[in-house]
């Protein structure tokens, strides 16, 4: 019988895809999807499961993405089992972890080396940091009006610990120029079709040369799972899911910004829109930047729209809070459509780039309809917003949300 990692090989993701098995639409998680996606997202998602994955929300088929359901967030750490799965491109090999290496070099690198899974690990100090990785799309389908790309509910993100080695190490192991601007990355997914651009990746090199940004080879203390990057990714805390390269092949120290699809005109927003505080000032153009860290926000993980509840008891209130790093300081709640706004108690906190728990108990006054909302605020002082910001590729939804509930 063969293992997990020996199932999938180069070319075989669609008999892998087609042989999911197909579990109800009518189960909870569906129901639980935002109302504001659109018809076509609603009808058309089902619960499936990739190898070696537990049931998640389909929302494309080739590439796969698939969305953790709500239900999951319950937990601060995301499990791998059910952990949201994000590609660009269709040929997904399976890497063999004894003859993978990674490549580092570049016009702006002192030296050019290959580094097996085995050098990385003894040649350099193993670190592990709690970070939320979340697809920049996350909740594009609740954009109104609606815009293109994957329509997203909000589950295209997940909270783990990431065990590896500080990129920083490897890149002053070969040596940086004083020229060097960014660091482009590549993974070892492909396209179907040679026209297809090949996703690659930079950061700016002081983004390369933090502390915090990773190349991990672990997932919640096991080997990252197929579909999430094995047998090494890059981890970029506090910053979108789009510089996650998984599978990653090549390090590339430039003294030229990388000029690709996948970073002009992809993953852009417009300028002056969002108050950043990493730019990525090498990318940026008169009109639009690149998009970087995550904006504040919250979730409520344990209420449905509509929801029913005794007069008689208390309503227990559960979610989780995040930010790009700076962390989160308060979680507030309202149940009298923002009249007033009372403090949540915030939970362990397991570092700046990660999930931040909160609880609320509401008692209510007397039956009847209220509607509960959740702003989360960093030690910035910024905020969620009660109106949404529009950009053409639908990113940055932090809109507070506002969840009707009858106490009965």
């Amino acid at each position: 019988m063969p293992s997990r990692r020996e199932f999938l090989t180069q070319g075989a993701i669609g008999a892998a895809l087609l042989s999911l098995p197909r579990l109800s639409a009518a189960a909870d998680a569906l129901k639980l999807q935002p109302s504001e996606l659109p018809p076509g997202a609603l009808e058309s998602a089902v619960l499936e499961a990739l190898p070696g994955k537990a049931a998640l929300i389909k929302r494309t088929f080739r590439p796969p993405n698939f969305e953790t359901p709500l239900e999951y967030f319950n937990d601060v750490i995301t499990p791998n089992r059910v952990f949201f799965v994000r590609y660009h491109l269709m040929n997904i090999p399976q890497v063999n972890e004894r003859s993978w290496t990674l490549k580092v070099g570049g016009d702006a690198a002192g030296a050019t080396a290959e580094f097996s899974l085995s050098s990385l690990l003894a040649g350099f100090e193993q670190v592990e940091i709690v970070a939320v990785c979340q697809c920049s799309g996350n909740r594009r389908g609740m954009f109104v009006p609606h815009v293109p790309g994957v329509e997203w509910g909000v589950g295209a993100m997940g909270n783990a610990r990431w065990r590896g080695v500080r990129l920083r190490d490897v890149l002053n192991a070969v040596g940086v120029n004083k020229d060097a601007v960014e660091v482009a990355f590549d993974g070892a997914d492909s396209a179907v079709h040679d026209k297809t651009p090949d996703f690659m990746k930079s950061l700016p090199i002081w983004r390369a040369l933090d502390e915090s940004t990773l190349i991990a080879f672990e997932m919640n203390g096991e080997p990252l799972p197929h579909w999430n990057g094995f047998p090494a990714r890059l981890v970029v805390p506090g910053w979108t899911g789009t510089y996650w390269v998984k599978q990653l092949t090549s390090i590339d120290v430039r003294s030229q910004p990388l000029k690709s699809f996948w970073m002009n005109p992809a993953y852009r927003i417009p300028r002056g829109r969002f108050a950043l505080v990493d730019r990525f000032t090498s990318q940026e153009t008169d009109v639009s930047t690149p998009i970087t860290e995550m904006v504040v926000n919250s979730l409520v993980t344990n209420i449905a729209p509509g929801q029913r509840f005794d007069a008689k008891q208390w309503l227990d209130v559960k979610g989780i809070a995040w930010d790009g790093g700076y962390g989160i300081t308060r979680v507030e709640v309202s149940t009298d459509d923002g009249a007033t706004w009372r403090s949540a108690t915030l939970g362990q906190d397991l570092g700046r780039f990660s999930f931040r728990q909160w609880t609320y108990r509401f008692a209510p006054a007397q039956r009847g309809r209220y509607t509960v909302m959740v702003r989360a605020t960093n030690r910035l002082g910024a905020t969620q917003t009660f109106e949404l910001i529009h950009n053409p590729a639908g990113y940055h939804h932090n809109v507070v949300q506002k969840i009707p509930v009858e106490a009965v």
